[in-house]
Parts: C-alpha cells; structure tokens; sequence
C-alpha cells in the first residue's frame, strides 16, 4: 500500500529541485525529455498499479467537458441534464467539476464504474505520456504530490541528467 501522505511529503521536499531541473533544460533538449518521460512512463507503469493507490480519484477534481457529459449519459443511461444535477457542480473557473470527492464513480476496489466512459481529463492523466512534456513542468511537479508514479518519474528523470 502507498504511504500518501509520506508521498506529499517527499514531494514537497522534491518539487525545488524537479523546478531547477526543468529551469536548466535547454530548447534543443525538449526532444530528448520526450523520448525519455515516454520511456520512463512505460517503466515506472510496469511496476506501479494504479488500482493500489486511485489517490487521484480520492483527491483531484477533473474538469468535466460537455463531451464527458455526454459520454457519461450515454453510459449510465441518463439524460445530461440528470448527470449535471446529480453529479456535478459548477466550480470558481465556470467549469463543470464533481460535486464531491472521492470521485461518485470510484469502487471500493478502486475500479472506476464508469471506466470506458470516464472524462477525458481521467483518461490522460497523469499526463507523462504527452508530447512537449516541458509545458507541463509545473502541473507535473504538483501531481508528483498525489501520484506516486509521477514522484517516481520525476525521481528517474533527475538521475538521468
């Protein structure tokens, strides 16, 4: 079992030094940080299951896009409006979000109910996988609090320059 709150304190201690790392990166190294965060990502993914942790369900609240709302209706067989009433709230951004956390679809077995249908935001996070990784140098350190995959990479990544 992942010890969170350990996790989102060596992140804390790490994140000045992934700042510094990313600061240092140079235009003509942003390939090189692709190739190697993809590489990293299959690495750390092998070793690391999600369905130990789903902090990220316990604690973050995805931006839910009208395509999310229709893809959730269409999968629990609601109108859209019904899943905004029940589901979700509109946040300080003016963007849909959960009315609560954890997620309404995470199980106790930390399965997704929902998991073919789930928000776009779900499905790419924790985002290590993207091309010009470098533009999500501060999201990534913050999710290196909550993602023990994401401290991981981060950890492997610094090694590696």
């Amino acid at each position: 079992m992942v010890d969170l709150q350990k996790l989102l304190l060596n992140a804390q201690k790490s994140a000045p030094l992934n700042k510094n790392f990313f600061k240092r990166l140079k235009k003509n190294q942003y390939r090189w940080l692709d190739d190697t965060v993809h590489a990293l990502h299959e690495e750390v993914f092998e070793e690391i299951n999600c369905l130990e942790c789903a902090n990220c369900c316990r604690s973050l609240g995805p931006r839910i896009t009208d395509k999310d709302i229709e893809r959730l209706s269409q999968a629990l067989r609601m109108k859209p409006s019904k899943v905004i009433d029940d589901y979700l709230r509109i946040d300080e951004d003016n963007d849909y979000v959960f009315k609560s956390m954890p997620c309404p679809f995470l199980c106790d077995d930390n399965y997704c109910s929902v998991y073919a249908s789930r928000p776009i935001a779900c499905r790419e996070y924790p985002h290590t996988d993207r091309t010009k990784f470098y533009q999500i140098a501060n999201l990534t350190i913050k999710n290196s609090e909550t993602c023990p995959a994401v401290y991981e990479i981060l950890e492997r990544l610094r090694d590696e320059l």
